[in-house]
């Protein structure tokens, strides 16, 4: 009777430790739709409506999609995601792709219009052609973190910009799983909302002189994060500044 007793306390320890290991390992897929768009280099667009420009097009390999539901009206513009198509074992791998959302796009009744490289890397070794066939295929896909290794939050100051008089920015390299919700700048003594000019892109007429305070109002699976960088007060127009936030 003894025995029988250690053995179920034994195993309720068991379940009690693992069974939450295992909950929380598990992938969890969505499944969808996607399509891809064509471009001369295969790569992405400077286009996209995220705003994101040449950084848009190149990004992790040029492996970035434009997306429906998952755009968010611009917050979920720098998101990653893995995505593996369903449609054909013999053709898709199980591995898929990681892709940057990067741009808004809807097809047919799609979530991703994936850049031609990022759909090309779905497929097997030489069947890519027969992928492409399909032009809309099954997929199912979850988010993951995005990892830009040696690199940290950087403050683009967008090209439509212009020193003293109206200031757009754009945040690049936004690793992890995390949601930039707002930017505040730091304005005659008090935080004030920048304006979601479209995208990923925040902007503020008549901004204030000198170097510019931001905080950023950011999102991840541990809740909100109101992080801060300074731009210097010769900022300019299509420059990229460092910061020391690093997302994860």
């Amino acid at each position: 009777m003894e025995f029988s007793l250690k053995l179920q306390y034994y195993c309720l320890v068991c379940v009690m430790v693992l069974l939450p290991a295992l909950c929380y390992s598990k992938d969890y897929f969505v499944k969808s739709r996607a399509t891809y768009y064509g471009s001369s280099d295969g790569l992405g667009t400077t286009s996209g409506a995220c705003g994101f420009g040449e950084y848009g097009r190149n990004i992790s390999s040029g492996n970035v999609a434009g997306v429906y539901r998952l755009y968010k009206n611009g917050v979920g513009c720098g998101a990653c995601y893995q995505v593996r198509c369903t449609t054909n074992p013999q053709i898709c791998t199980k591995k898929g792709v990681n892709v940057v959302v990067t741009d808004y796009g809807q097809g047919d009744n799609t979530d991703f219009i994936l850049s031609h490289h990022a759909y090309e890397v779905m497929a097997r070794p030489g069947t890519a052609d027969r992928l492409f066939a399909y032009g809309v295929v099954g997929v199912e896909y979850q988010r993951v973190p995005c990892q830009y290794v040696g690199h940290k939050i950087q403050v683009k100051v967008h090209e439509y910009s212009r020193n003293p008089d109206y200031l757009a920015i754009i945040m690049l390299y936004q690793a992890g799983k995390s949601d930039i919700l707002s930017v505040d700048i730091w304005q005659q003594g008090k935080w004030v909302e920048m304006r979601r000019s479209f995208g990923a892109v925040f902007d503020m007429p008549n901004p204030p002189l000198g170097a510019i305070s931001l905080r950023f109002k950011v999102q991840d699976n541990a809740g909100i994060k109101l992080p801060k960088a300074v731009i210097p007060r010769y900022w300019k127009a299509g420059v990229a500044y460092d910061t020391d936030i690093q997302l994860q």
